[in-house]
């Protein structure tokens, strides 16, 4: 039930990202829907294909369709009410990282996977959807931008989860710690300009 909850918690999360993407490019209302759906389900998907989990998810659970329609029609009404602040994309798909990335490491975990491709499908399920997102708006993805903790955020969780877990905490208690990694780490380079070190090689001399 936890892992349900925590998967459709993030499709709402990515939904709600994918959706003021969506607005910022002016898209019509196919364009704010379709791009709410590669957002939430985009990660889920990649991750189904490579432990071979059929029928994807999504496909079978009507659930999954109707949170992220709802998530994006409401935040379609709230921004006509409010225009939402500048850094809320950034912190809608923070939230979305951190719930994806543990609830794939846990859905890795359920099919007997070892624990380093626990994290690796945690991570891909957690940036994926934001990958496809920002290519479908010409932008540069968040995990490929300069010094960004994204991918590390996600790794950062997904390894504390599989630690607290071996250390013998109950799965809630890991769960959330790991989740509270992840966006913490996340948030933290958001607001606070915390980076990793910029590889750069320098241009030869002519």
């Amino acid at each position: 039930m936890l892992l349900y909850t925590l998967d459709l918690l993030g499709v709402a999360v990515f939904a709600v990202s994918g959706a003021i993407a969506a607005g910022r490019k002016r898209l019509d209302l196919i364009g704010v829907v379709v791009l709410a759906m590669v957002t939430a389900i985009g990660g889920g998907t990649i991750r189904d294909v490579l432990v071979g989990r059929h029928p994807i998810v999504w496909l079978q659970d009507p659930a999954y369709m109707l949170v992220i329609v709802g998530a994006a029609f409401a935040t379609m009404l709230y921004v006509r009410w409010r225009p939402p602040p500048e850094r809320a994309l950034l912190v809608a798909d923070a939230l979305g990282l951190a719930l994806f990335s543990v609830s794939g490491a846990q859905i890795a975990q359920s099919s007997g996977l070892p624990a380093a491709s626990g994290v690796a499908l945690g991570t891909i399920t957690g940036a994926a959807g934001g990958i496809v997102r920002d290519v479908l708006t010409a932008e540069i993805p968040l995990v490929f931008r300069p010094g960004a903790l994204y991918a590390t955020a996600a790794i950062a969780g997904t390894s504390c989860y599989f630690v607290l877990e071996w250390l013998g905490l109950p799965r809630q208690t890991a769960s959330l710690t790991g989740i509270a990694v992840v966006a913490v780490v996340r948030l933290a380079s958001i607001w606070w300009g915390f980076t990793l070190p910029v590889f750069h090689v320098p241009e030869s001399p002519r």
